[in-house]
């Protein structure tokens, strides 16, 4: 990651010598994870994250102070809606589907942020200077055909389909509220964190004692994402009743 961590450097840097702001690609939740672990060295450019709405997890930095500089600039994101010709025709597509056929057009992963699936329908933020190009060249997903446009009315594409459940706890640790939601004994829990798999708010958690509050959101990579919605209690057992909402 030393070459990630340089790579923000050279861009914060020309920000501030400039007086333009920079921006990078869209970044991974792992990628992300250096830059919060190097945040304070990034502040003297007052850095700001977006992806494209609320509930993106792949987002880019732009680096520069809007007091500073004078000025704004929006991120050079577009947003597009990929949506089949014939939806009574259409497969069942889903997120693997959608990202294949854009990969196939040759198209860099940093090049696209989150692919939000619903109905055989996807949203897709992209950067801009890509947009046309896929919107002239994606005619075909899996074996539907398609059509793409711009689009600002993401709300209903992008809201997660959730799952509410109520889990009875020991505690609010991380690690016992993970190993509940996914049925996990607790040394398969434990093992998550050294190899960096559980992410808080979006920030790599390596601390498995770590105290949820409600309104955490936590994704453990290859298993899913939810959030700590409420705490419901005590049982009579002396356990901790919590519902958590779960992103399907």
């Amino acid at each position: 990651m030393k070459t990630e961590l340089k790579r923000l450097t050279e861009l914060a840097d020309r920000s501030y010598n400039s007086g333009q702001f920079t921006f990078t690609d869209f970044m991974s939740v792992a990628e992300l994870a250096v830059y919060y672990e190097n945040e304070a060295a990034f502040r003297f450019t007052c850095p700001k994250l977006f992806g494209g709405c609320d509930l993106s997890e792949r987002m880019m930095i732009r680096f520069g102070s809007e007091e500073e500089l004078g000025f704004s600039q929006d991120f050079p994101i577009r947003t597009l809606l990929i949506k089949p010709l014939a939806s009574k025709f259409a497969d069942d597509l889903n997120h693997r589907d959608f990202l294949g056929a854009l990969m196939n057009l040759g198209i860099k992963r940093e090049m696209l942020g989150d692919i939000f699936v619903k109905d055989k329908e996807a949203c897709v933020f992209c950067k801009d200077s890509i947009a046309d190009f896929i919107i002239d060249n994606l005619t075909r997903v899996k074996h539907t055909s398609v059509k793409v446009e711009v689009t600002d009315e993401t709300e209903e594409l992008t809201s997660p389909d959730l799952e509410d459940k109520v889990i009875q706890v020991s505690s609010q640790r991380i690690d016992a509220v993970i190993a509940k939601v996914y049925n996990l004994s607790r040394q398969e829990a434990l093992s998550l964190f050294p190899e960096g798999l559980v992410y808080l708010n979006g920030r790599n958690c390596t601390e498995n004692a770590r105290t949820l509050r409600p309104g955490d959101v936590i994704s453990v990579r290859g298993k899913g994402k939810f959030e700590y919605s409420e705490e419901m209690g005590l049982s009579k057992k002396g356990k901790l009743n919590c519902r958590v909402s779960i992103y399907r």
